[in-house]
């Protein structure tokens, strides 16, 4: 699970979570004139309440974090992990909203009265947090403030240039093992003092572009270079990148397995 792929609007369903999770110990529901040595319900002590609010509401937050940290979407029944987790925040919410205006359950319309008991602090703490969860899980991938990355990639110690060799242990570079260095144009560098092979050197782009490391702020499909419409892989935040060409307004980039493709959409990439 890639953390920094985490969005804002993630942090905030985590916090709603935690807040849901704290509501589940307070109230559920208040009497007055009761003693007060005399201990009213919680959540846990009630089950449509406890599996329609609580469990419902923390599935719902952490199906929604655990799709958007995946590397690639995982699907059930054809649906996104994601999209089942904004399912269950909805209902979560709309549970809540119901206990609110019958905290007992319809224990309060036997025989003739129909005065019952008030919501308690946890009843109205976890109607709060189901109502932010279902909002933000909602509108993450529709509002840019929430879709802007939760921890942002950290920069490089400068730029680098085509061909030279990235800092070793950098996190997201797209460094070989045993030593070896990245491979730029699908050609092996050599190791650094050494003399490189002319056969092996990689072939500068023509005009004024020079190759630079990004990041993209949300994952993004790379394309082939050939123009398919289908992707060949997906540049995920949080993880270095090399643009080597650019077309336009898109950038040729290679991924750390050494593959090359066409990122299409550069709006707010992160330059090192």
């Amino acid at each position: 699970m890639n953390i920094r792929s985490l969005t804002r609007g993630d942090g905030v369903v985590i916090g709603a979570a935690v807040l849901l999770f704290i509501a589940s110990f307070l109230d559920l529901y208040s009497l007055d004139g009761i003693p007060d040595e005399y201990d009213t319900p919680n959540f846990w002590s009630s089950g449509p309440a406890l599996l329609g609010v609580v469990l419902a509401g923390l599935i719902g937050a952490a199906l929604v974090v655990v799709s958007r940290g995946l590397p690639q979407p995982r699907k059930v029944a054809g649906l996104e992990l994601g999209q089942f987790g904004v399912a269950f925040t909805v209902f979560a919410a709309w549970s809540a909203l119901g206990n609110i205006f019958d905290p007992a359950g319809g224990a309060n319309n036997v025989g003739d009265t129909t005065d019952g008991p008030d919501a308690g602090t946890g009843l109205i703490l976890a109607l709060i947090a189901t109502l932010i969860l279902a909002a933000v899980a909602v509108a993450t991938p529709l509002v840019p403030a929430l879709k802007a990355p939760l921890v942002g990639a950290p920069r490089p110690a400068a730029p680098q240039p085509y061909g030279a060799q990235p800092p070793q242990g950098g996190y997201g570079y797209p460094g070989a093992q045993g030593g070896q260095q990245p491979s730029f144009g699908g050609q092996p560098q050599q190791p650094y003092g050494a003399q490189p092979q002319q056969a092996q050197a990689p072939q500068q782009p023509a005009g004024d572009f020079s190759p630079f490391w990004f990041a993209v702020p949300v994952p993004r499909p790379l394309f082939a270079e050939d123009g398919s419409p289908t992707p060949i892989a997906e540049l995920a935040p949080g993880t270095w990148y090399l643009a080597v060409e650019q077309r336009g307004t898109a950038l040729v980039a290679q991924t750390q397995d050494g593959r090359r493709g066409v990122l299409q959409d550069t709006s707010g990439i992160q330059r090192g």
